[in-house]
């Protein structure tokens, strides 16, 4: 169920249950995964809120973060009851407040810990456990302290990684710049999988195109698209046709009139508008009538119950709704 060629990464204040909802009616190929979520948050926060997901939105992925290997499991315990396909471990978010809880890409540093984690959580639970992880972190970024972290960490019996390949400095950068100035080293993906040819060897890192995802899967297992997915979805109209089995790619204006039932019922819920609008800004973005489609859409905050932006946003492309 998660070995799809294409997916979309965990990303804060993005890949929330409205976004997930929407791109699944897009694209049924792609593995979708939540927001990171930490295990201190679903044991003392509202835990049914930061796992509430729409009916048909599988198969999808929680991310979850933390270094301790109980909590951890009784959080994918969570993660699993809640009707999800499989737990992530965040072992990659280099942000100061991540790193002040001892979690996140620090602790590349500790494959050992790792390791117990994964371990863990896989006694916890039936469904599969997966790692996403960078290239390496401050001075320790050499193609062999990866393998070895790797190594090491496959001992819980996990088979997914999902790699930025980017290492990641934990001071001096922000979770930004981390996702730009450090430089893109491909190869050392691609020399992952042919050493471990049995793993489920997955590639992440400013990759926007179609045919650098084809060129990436010439060396391994899958793509996760992170920002592009944010700043150009029109991507993944093309998905189901390009890695699945769909003849041609969705359209995109009966896919937008397919999401209004959801947010008409969302906001008879009290959801406010802008939690969704927020989500289709760039659908038309670089084309005629673009600029007006996301002013409309931008003043959803001040209409939180009201259809009324989209009806704007939709004439301003001509779009019948």
């Amino acid at each position: 169920m998660i070995n799809r060629k294409l997916s979309i990464a965990p990303m804060m204040r993005h890949t929330d249950r409205h976004f997930r909802y929407m791109f699944r009616k897009m694209t049924q190929y792609t593995l979708l995964y939540t927001e990171m979520i930490t295990a201190m948050a679903l044991k003392h926060g509202d835990r049914k809120r930061f796992l509430m997901k729409s009916d048909g939105e599988n198969p999808v992925v929680a991310q979850i973060g933390g270094d301790n290997p109980e909590r951890l499991a009784e959080a994918a315990q969570w993660v699993e009851n809640a009707g999800y396909d499989a737990v992530n471990l965040n072992i990659g978010c280099p942000s100061e407040r991540v790193q002040s809880g001892s979690f996140g890409a620090c602790l590349m540093k500790e494959p050992t810990l790792v390791r117990d984690m994964a371990h863990r959580m896989r006694e916890a639970v039936d469904i599969p456990v997966t790692i996403k992880h960078r290239i390496g972190v401050d001075d320790l970024d050499s193609y062999a302290h990866m393998a070895a972290f790797v190594e090491k960490v496959a001992e819980s019996g996990v088979t997914h990684f999902s790699v930025h390949a980017r290492k990641a400095w934990l001071k001096g950068l922000s979770p930004k710049e981390n996702r730009n100035i450090p430089p893109i080293r491909y190869e050392e993906v691609y020399q992952l999988k042919e050493d471990f040819p049995d793993l489920w060897i997955e590639i992440n890192g400013e990759i926007k195109t179609w045919e650098e995802i084809e060129t990436h899967l010439e060396y391994v297992d899958a793509v996760m698209i992170g920002r592009a997915a944010v700043e150009n979805p029109k991507l993944f109209l093309e998905a189901d046709m390009r890695l699945g089995d769909a003849d041609l790619p969705k359209n995109r204006d009966e896919l937008i009139r397919s999401w209004l039932p959801y947010i008409k019922e969302e906001l008879e819920k009290g959801t406010k508008l802008s939690a969704m609008t927020c989500h289709m800004m760039n659908f038309y973005k670089g084309e005629k009538g673009g600029k007006m489609w996301r002013r409309a859409l931008s003043e959803a905050h001040h209409y939180p119950s009201s259809m009324d932006p989209i009806f704007r946003a939709a004439e301003a492309i001509g779009l019948e709704i």
